[in-house]
Formats: C-alpha cells, sequence, structure tokens
C-alpha cells in the first residue's frame, strides 16, 4: 500500500523545467539550510539557501532596473566565489542568458566572448579582471556596466562604467521596495525552451564556439545524473575547477539547486588540497590531471618512506589491486581477500584517505579527459570509488556514467536514463536526448554539422559493449593514417604512456609519416625527485628535460608501453618538451587538455628533427 502511494505521489509532483522553479522549491522546502560556505581570514562562513536567493533576488532585480531584458547576455569573469552563482542565479531568473568566462583568459579573447555574446553587462572578480576590461573597453560599445566583487587595491578607483557588487545589491533592494513582484514577474516569464546559458568550448582547434543550452536542458541533466550515482541533500562537495566549465557548473549550479546539498569554495586554485582536508566532501570530481597529481604525490611520499613503510604499502596495494581487478569485472571477492582487504584498509588505506580528505567520498568522478586506467585502478585499489564518466558542453556535460556500484575498467560508464546512443558506420558516436543543446550560438552551419535529425555527432570513436558500457577509442579527428595506410588511434597510446608517473602528457605524431613519434610532457614532479635520487645537476626545466639520464628515464617508460602494443602502434622517437606547458600561451584549455593543432604548429621544428 505504502508503495503504490509513494508511486502516485512520483506521478503527481510538480514538473520543474526551468531555473527559477527549481531554485523557488529548493529554497522554499530548505530556507535555513546551509547552501554555500566560503573561507575568509581562515574562517568558513555558511550562507543558507534563503540568503543565497535574497542575494540572487536583488542581482536579478538591480540588472532588470539598469535595462536588462529576457534573452539579453551577462558575462562572469573570475574564479569559483559565492558573488559568481549568486549573479548567475540572478541572471537567469530574470530570463537573462549568463556567459562564464575563464579567469585565466587573455583580455583578447575575454574580449571576444563579450562582443561575440552582445554582452550588456560584465561581472569581474577583482582588479586583475578589471584591468581585461580597461584595455577592451573602446571596443565594447554594447557593455552598460561593469561589477567588481573584491574591491581591494580598488579604493580609490571611480569609472562611471564600475560599480561594486554591494552597490548592485543596493540598487537591487531600491527596485524591489518600487516593484515588489518584480523578481516573482520575471521568473514567471521564463520558458523551458528559453536560453539559460552560454557555454564557450575552450577551443582545442580553433576560436571557441558558445553552445547554447536551455532552461529544459540543464534542469533536465540535473535529474538524470541521480540515476547513476545517489544525491542527497547531507552531501558535500568541493567547488574548484572552473566554473564556466559545464562540469564544475553541474555540481555548483544546477545538481546543487535540485538537490539541495552543500558547495564549499576554495580560498583560492592554489589551496585545494588544503580545502579538501577541511571540507571532507562526500562526493569527489575533478579532470584526470588533478587525480593524477595525487597519485603522483603518493608515490613521491611513499618512495621516501622507510624501508618498512614502503614493503607495507606495497603488500596493502597488491591486496587492493586484487580486489579492484575483480570488482572492476564483475567477479565475486571470496571472503578470505574481503578479510585481507579489510586489514589493509584499517591499517594503511583509512589513515592515507584521511590525509588527502578522501575520507568521506562515497563516489569520485573523474571526467572532461581520457584518464589513465593505472590511475584510476590506483584510487579503486585503496577503497576509493572513482569512476570515470563522458560527456561534452554540447550534451549538457554527461553522456554516460558508471553506476556508483557497477564500474569496468576501460570504459567510461553507460549512458544516463533517457540517453540514446548508437555508433556511425564510420565509428563515430551518436547521442540523442533531452540533453542535445539548442545549437551554437551566430554559427548555423556548425550547429547543422553537429546536430542532424536530432542526433549529436560527437567527434568521438567508439563501442558499445554487450552490457551497455561505452569505451572511447579516439577523437575522429584525431585518427593518424601512416605513409603505410594503417589506421592509428593516438589516445589509446598516449594514455599508456601518461601511466607512467614520470610522464604528465604526449602527444603522438605520424599522420601520412612513416612512423610513429612523440612529444612528451614530463611530470616535474617526479622527475625532479629522480634527478634528485640521482645527483643530477639543472638550475632551469629546460636542463632537466635535456638531461641525458632523464632521457633515458624517459625512453625506458617509451620502450615498456612499445612491448604491450603492435609493431606499427610502436613509438620510434621522442623528443620531452623543453617547456612547460600553460593555458595563457594557447598550449592547453582551462581543464588542461593539450590542444593539439597548436602544439603541432608551435613545436613543429622538434617534431621534423625526428624524421
Amino acid at each position: 500500500m505504502e508503495k503504490k502511494e509513494s508511486m502516485a505521489m512520483k506521478k503527481t509532483e510538480p514538473l520543474f523545467e526551468t531555473i527559477p522553479q527549481v531554485f523557488n522549491n529548493t529554497v522554499v522546502q530548505n530556507a535555513s539550510k546551509v547552501a554555500l560556505r566560503t573561507k575568509e581570514l581562515g574562517l568558513w562562513h555558511d550562507i543558507t539557501w534563503q540568503q543565497y536567493y535574497d542575494r540572487a533576488k536583488k542581482v536579478g532585480c538591480a540588472l532588470v532596473s539598469m535595462g536588462f531584458t529576457k534573452g539579453d547576455a551577462a558575462c562572469i569573469l573570475g574564479d569559483n566565489s559565492i558573488e559568481w552563482v549568486m549573479a548567475d542565479m540572478g541572471i537567469q531568473c530574470v530570463g537573462g542568458v549568463s556567459v562564464g568566462v575563464y579567469a585565466t583568459n587573455a583580455w583578447q579573447q575575454v574580449e571576444y566572448v563579450v562582443n561575440h555574446c552582445d554582452a550588456g553587462f560584465l561581472f569581474v572578480e577583482n582588479e586583475e579582471q578589471l584591468d581585461k576590461w580597461l584595455l577592451f573597453r573602446d571596443n565594447a560599445p554594447l557593455l552598460k556596466k561593469v561589477i567588481v566583487w573584491d574591491t581591494k587595491g580598488l579604493a580609490a578607483f571611480t569609472d562611471p562604467m564600475v560599480m561594486t557588487f554591494d552597490q548592485l545589491l543596493e540598487k537591487g533592494s531600491k527596485a524591489i521596495e518600487e516593484h515588489p513582484s518584480l523578481f516573482e514577474d520575471r521568473q514567471a516569464k521564463v520558458t523551458a525552451d528559453d536560453l539559460a546559458v552560454l557555454i564557450y568550448t575552450s577551443g582545442t582547434t580553433g576560436p571557441p564556439k558558445g553552445a547554447m543550452l536551455t532552461h529544459k536542458n540543464v534542469t533536465w541533466m540535473a535529474g538524470a545524473v541521480e540515476g547513476s550515482i545517489r544525491v542527497n541533500k547531507e552531501d558535500n562537495v568541493l567547488s574548484f575547477l572552473p566554473l564556466c566549465h559545464i562540469f564544475e557548473r553541474l555540481f555548483t549550479v544546477f545538481i546543487h539547486i535540485k538537490f539541495a546539498y552543500t558547495v564549499n569554495f576554495v580560498e583560492k586554485p592554489d589551496t585545494v588540497m588544503q580545502n579538501m582536508m577541511e571540507v571532507s566532501p562526500t562526493i569527489g570530481y575533478a579532470v584526470p590531471r588533478i587525480w593524477e597529481k595525487y597519485y603522483s604525490n603518493i608515490m613521491i611520499k611513499m618512495a621516501d618512506a622507510t624501508w618498512f613503510k614502503r614493503v607495507v604499502f606495497n603488500a596493502a596495494l597488491k591486496i587492493g589491486k586484487k580486489r579492484a581487478d575483480l570488482v572492476m569485472n564483475f567477479k565475486p571477492v571470496g571472503f578470505f581477500h574481503k578479510f585481507l582487504f579489510f586489514i589493509a584498509w584499517v591499517t594503511i588505506f583509512r589513515k592515507l584517505k584521511e590525509r588527502l580528505g578522501f575520507e568521506n567520498i562515497r563516489v569520485a568522478i573523474s571526467g572532461a579527459a581520457p584518464i589513465s586506467k593505472d590511475v584510476l585502478r590506483f584510487f579503486q585499489s585503496i577503497g576509493m570509488n572513482l569512476i570515470e564518466g563522458y560527456g561534452q558542453t554540447e550534451g549538457t556535460g554527461v553522456t554516460t556514467l558508471s553506476p556508483e556500484d557497477k564500474t569496468k575498467f576501460g570504459t567510461v560508464g553507460r549512458a544516463l536514463n533517457g540517453i540514446e546512443m548508437k555508433i556511425a558506420q564510420d565509428g563515430e558516436l551518436l547521442v540523442k536526448s533531452p540533453g542535445v543543446f539548442k545549437g551554437y550560438y551566430k554559427s548555423d552551419d556548425a550547429t547543422a554539422e553537429t546536430i542532424v535529425d536530432g542526433w549529436l555527432y560527437t567527434g568521438d570513436v567508439g563501442e558499445i559493449d554487450a552490457d551497455g558500457f561505452l569505451k572511447i577509442t579516439d577523437r575522429k579527428k584525431d585518427i593518424i593514417v601512416t605513409a603505410g595506410g594503417k589506421n592509428i588511434t593516438p589516445q589509446y597510446i598516449e594514455n599508456k604512456l601518461k601511466a607512467s608517473i614520470y610522464i604528465n602528457d604526449t602527444v603522438v605524431i605520424g599522420d601520412r609519416r612513416k612512423f610513429l613519434s612523440c612529444l612528451i610532457m614530463i611530470d616535474e614532479d617526479n622527475v625532479m625527485k629522480f634527478a634528485q635520487d640521482n645527483k643530477i645537476q639543472f638550475s632551469t626545466y629546460k636542463d632537466l628535460t635535456c638531461d641525458e639520464q632523464v632521457i633515458a628515464l624517459i625512453d625506458r617508460e617509451v620502450k615498456k608501453v612499445n612491448e604491450t602494443l603492435a609493431r606499427v602502434e610502436n613509438i620510434r622517437k621522442f623528443t620531452i618538451l623543453p617547456k612547460r606547458l600553460y593555458e595563457e600561451d594557447g598550449e592547453v584549455t582551462p581543464t588542461m587538455k593539450i590542444k593539439r593543432k597548436f602544439v603541432n604548429e608551435a613545436f613543429k621544428d622538434l617534431i621534423e628533427a625526428m624524421y
């Protein structure tokens, strides 16, 4: 009887398809509960759902009072903060289009996004970001106001175009006094098919394109994720990936306002590990480079540990790997091995996870780029449920996700409920779902190429196994055809190379050439440790990459990988890049994916030298 009643309740539950509807519903039910937490002067401060709503309301009403109308765009430029999401929510709730801009973008890139989306308002974090606007202010005629939320260093600065976030809130309060129902009236006019956000892709091959996501796209996706992982209002997450990327935006904004958990903001990008220990989130998520960094740091510390500690850790890890291999291949774990793992957990893994701030993590997700199988296996071995997901901005972030209790090595999980997948004749993955975006802003041609008959052409080559798990083999445009006519998937080889603790990233070369070569970016921490242990003298990063012993070290790692590959896939020559790759130089995206085309052009002399 109870089951029938609960099913009836689900059927009559209202369908919320806009951000204002979802947000309002959550605020009504959780007004006094903590929604956001931020750290200032060494102390964590709580913001309730009601306070979140009130400030977002003031932001929205202030913008409307300054001429912001439905469908208008406003940009937000800065690192993750409570002001970022309050501006984001205020913009969307009054029918505007919220556009995030990477805090690391050069001023020319900021100018491009601001002008391309016809933004009327620009929110900036601080003096550094304000300076970017000052460099292009004369070339952005549609901008009406620039709002700064961190005014440190700007006490003496005045400009009729600039106002502080506090001044904006005051303006919002006055607008509400004059028109008490202004916010609610604007919310009521927002429809499911209206644009909610424009997310500019990081552009690995060219200028960024603005992906148009509707209210229905983002609200549907927030609910769809729950079919693979459990989410509830008691959960805690740590917000530190760029908020203008769909990965972070889902967890800090869209999924957050649906399930009412608590979002904790890092103090700054370089305090992630410290804040992780303080917060101890229940759901963890990051791009592969973050998980690889944690893995690398653990390996470095263990290398410096006493002989006894190394022996005990390696023995425990061996037990953990055996269990992980069984679990990840859907095989039963016997009682004896469960007992051994319990001992390993109590003596080693529990303490290790506590030191990392991972002790409360129920599920951790790696996304936005491929992760090394060895890194995934390591975290599963220490008892942390790290799973891999797959998706793209054009599909509202998530297409597949491994269920919490059923993860398979070498795959990126199953399609979320409501998503259809199929493989085209040329191997390309096609996706259809309510999460498929509306198209690219001001680019009908690119939209027509990407969406055909409702199917999203992902550009990724993949396979779907008998259990419905998806395996991504490569990007369609990255497949190499050698001079001998052989098709090579570079991503497969690159992932094997990146499994080495001494290799951070690689780019395999070989299109129309007689053999494969690759550019290698070393893992600086581990290679420096190797240099110190072997008394290698160096003064600069370039000196380190050019040392004969370091080259020999990487050569051994490459040869290990070659032994696992077919002869045609072997890396015959490699070159260690003599410089670090930086987002500011256009060499990597904000999620640390290498811009293959840019790197091939920038280091073409090194590439040609290998041939």
